[in-house]
């Protein structure tokens, strides 16, 4: 089992950048792929991007290709999600999320891939 903690999260204006850092402890990180999803308000819960478990691999919803990056730490047990260039459009609590079942360089796109999630950290962005 793992626990995720996501912090980062703020009011930023169009344009700026923003770091969310996920920290999870518990059994081996490099055990897991990961994931960030994120839910703006009334809507539901979407992919934003995903690393392979020893970050080989990566994947970016079309939204956000180009502007956020997925770095992992498995040393520190981190998972970053650095966001450029911010749109209103990207305002929503954003979520980090384990799959314990992934090969050494799968990703997972899909929601119930994942069991472990973090509360999320708020993120808005205005125009």
């Amino acid at each position: 089992q793992v626990q995720l903690v996501e912090s980062g999260g703020g009011l930023v204006q169009a344009g700026d950048s923003l770091r969310l850092s996920c920290a999870a402890s518990g059994r081996a990180f490099s055990s897991y792929s990961m994931g960030w999803f994120r839910q703006a308000p009334g809507k539901e819960r979407e992919f934003v991007a995903s690393i392979s478990r020893i970050g080989t691999t990566q994947n970016y919803a079309d939204p956000v290709k180009g502007r956020f990056t997925i770095p992992r730490d498995n040393a520190k047990n981190t998972v970053v999600l650095q966001m450029n260039s911010l749109k209103p459009e990207d305002t929503a609590v954003y979520y980090c999320a384990a799959n314990p079942n992934s090969g050494w360089t799968s990703i997972s796109l899909r929601e119930n891939e994942y069991k472990y999630w973090g509360l999320g950290t708020q993120v808005t962005v205005s125009s």
